[in-house]
């Protein structure tokens, strides 16, 4: 299973960005568990200094903005 973590506090493009993710991994036919963190240190402990903020597998691929689908397909592949 792929862990996505969606980093921020909430916002429209945080929940944009959640929307994508979740299109992003279904079109690749994974199952992904989407864990959205909302906590600030956690977020800055992370190295993520503007929000949305995304992380697959543990690793941040995406800060302070909301890529395409198709950018987040690429991002899951490799």
């Amino acid at each position: 299973m792929t862990r996505i973590e969606i980093f921020g506090k909430g916002c429209a493009k945080c929940e944009l960005l959640t929307e994508r993710a979740a299109e992003a991994a279904k079109n690749l036919g994974l199952q992904a568990d989407i864990v959205k963190v909302k906590d600030i240190a956690e977020i800055v402990s992370r190295g993520i200094m503007t929000t949305p903020g995304l992380a697959v597998d543990g690793v941040v691929k995406v800060q302070g903005h909301v890529p395409s689908v198709k950018a987040i397909e690429d991002l899951m592949k490799g």
